[in-house]
């Protein structure tokens, strides 16, 4: 792929939103124009992948403007591998908020589409301050989503969930832009391959860069500033969750990887700083989730634990540590998103998360209940599932570097993970359903569900209640861990190549600064 196309992939996007939101249509030609922009992205993601199998990186400025003017595009396999993840979990969040009923503003499919608008430009931009500015494109719609497709019942929860979601992503805003504006001040540039090797030869340098990756690090919902995501993320409808969890804190992660990359150069004295933390954020996430009653609040608390993990890859900074992170961060936005829809779908047909509110659902949903129960047993690390790949490389790596104490956490949070998933499968999905509780679902069906597909059929309960067109999503990203558990070999050497562009990162500034 031409570097001069990159831009599209932030600009495409924003275009088509900003016609779709001034010209009032039927939805359904707004829901069909969202899919195939989503699955253009998509394959833009696939096809950079495909240039890069023998590594490298390309990069352009945009309108062909000088060096320090023009805004830095730049792609290497680790930037293609998020492009294509990212256009996945859309795709597949898009079809569940439109299944669900969830999307029936049309101002639903430009604001989704602005949100993939700043998450690829977020993920492209070889540049501190447009990194802020493609943020901030990201997190706009992404208010305005958290409350147009969040459910009706439960206001006060809702509003109190999106003021402190908005609250505290004006503060990760704030605090990254002074971090922006004292790297600048120090070092006379953002752009991140002029800064290549600063912070570890200047000690100013990497102060002022290390405010920012404070602030990705809030963003991120690393401990100690991890309580906002567990509160604020399951206010919101199961389609939005699901597509916060796979993008937003990932964005931040995605970043605090290149830019120690790159800016730090991977400088091994400050690394037992990211190891301590990232250990204490798997212990407290998991056991955050232990006194949780809502599979949300459970899942929540179980992405806290679980970014301990992926952030761990960095903090090694080995090349087996890289790539075992690289590979759990695509991992786990699979299997977090369908875990998300696959209990998802259940709280949108029986108007309800709480555990024990109902139970059987795997008797009447045995698509859905084997959705859950494969990325459950994959979130856990129980092979043969992709969970398993990623928390084996992770452990040998860890081993290998000599970090013991990190290899016993990673072991023992992920009993516990297990357990926390037996939970959510015992109280929703197994056992037999109490007859008050049929009573009271049939007395009061679902309207969204019924629209989608998934009503519910009074004189029978053998029939499935759950629709195909909402069932689809946590099913086919299901398949997707378990065939990435399979095939790991592939996503494996793929990851092997992009850890490689980090550890070396001359390609990545030679084509940024070419450009």
């Amino acid at each position: 792929m031409s570097a001069a196309l990159l831009p599209l992939f932030a600009g495409l996007p924003m275009i088509i939103a900003g016609v779709l939101a001034f010209t009032p249509t039927r939805r359904h030609i707004h829901v069909i124009v969202m899919m195939v922009t989503i699955a253009a992205s998509t394959a833009g993601g696939i096809l950079l992948i495909l240039d890069f199998l023998d590594g490298g990186a390309i990069a352009h400025g945009v309108g062909g403007w000088v060096a320090g003017i023009a805004i830095p595009f730049a792609a290497d396999m680790f930037t293609a591998l998020m492009l294509t993840v990212t256009g996945i979990l859309s795709l597949t969040c898009a079809w569940f908020a439109v299944a669900s009923g969830r999307a029936q503003s049309r101002f639903f499919a430009p604001m989704l589409l602005v949100l993939l608008a700043g998450v690829n430009g977020a993920l492209l931009t070889a540049d501190l301050f447009n990194l802020f500015v493609f943020i901030e494109v990201m997190l706009l719609p992404s208010y305005g989503l958290f409350l147009l497709a969040a459910p009706d019942r439960a206001p006060i929860r809702r509003i109190a969930g999106a003021r402190l979601y908005v609250t505290i992503n004006l503060l990760t805003s704030t605090v990254f832009l002074i971090g922006v504006g004292f790297l600048y001040g120090t070092a006379g540039t953002v752009n991140i391959a002029e800064l290549s090797g600063m912070a570890a030869a200047d000690e100013t340098v990497a102060i002022a860069t290390a405010v920012c990756l404070f602030a990705l690090g809030i963003k991120a919902a690393v401990v100690p500033v991890h309580g906002w995501l567990a509160r604020a993320y399951p206010t919101t409808s199961p389609a939005i969750t699901a597509l916060f969890s796979g993008l937003h804190t990932k964005v931040a992660i995605f970043a605090i990887y290149r830019v120690y990359a790159v800016v730090f150069d991977g400088d091994p004295r400050f690394l037992w700083i990211g190891i301590a933390v990232f250990a204490v954020t798997m212990v407290v996430g998991v056991l955050g989730a232990v006194g949780e009653n809502t599979s949300r609040s459970i899942l929540a608390f179980h992405m806290v634990s679980q970014i301990g993990y992926i952030l761990l890859g960095v903090a090694l900074f080995t090349p087996l540590g890289l790539v075992a992170g690289i590979f759990y961060l695509l991992h786990h936005m699979i299997v977090k998103a369908s875990l998300f829809l696959s209990t998802g779908a259940v709280e949108v047909r029986y108007g309800t998360d709480k555990l024990g509110a109902f139970r059987g659902v795997a008797k009447t949903e045995p698509l859905i209940a084997a959705a859950f129960f494969v990325a459950a047993l994959s979130l856990a690390g129980l092979p043969p599932f992709s969970g398993f790949v990623a928390k084996l490389s992770l452990i040998v790596a860890a081993q290998d570097a000599g970090e013991i104490v990190a290899v016993v956490v990673m072991i023992l949070v992920s009993l516990v993970t297990l357990l926390s998933m037996l939970k959510i499968w015992s109280g929703m999905f197994w056992g037999s359903r109490a007859k008050e509780a049929d009573a009271s679902i049939d007395a009061a069906p679902d309207a969204t569900a019924s629209a989608s597909g998934g009503g519910v059929d009074t004189r029978t309960r053998t029939r499935p209640r759950i629709g195909a067109s909402l069932a689809a999503p946590a099913i086919v990203l299901a398949v997707i861990t378990l065939g990435l558990g399979l095939g790991a070999e592939l996503l494996l050497g793929l990851a092997q190549i992009a850890a490689d562009g980090l550890l070396d990162t001359s390609s990545y500034v030679e084509a940024v600064l070419g450009s």
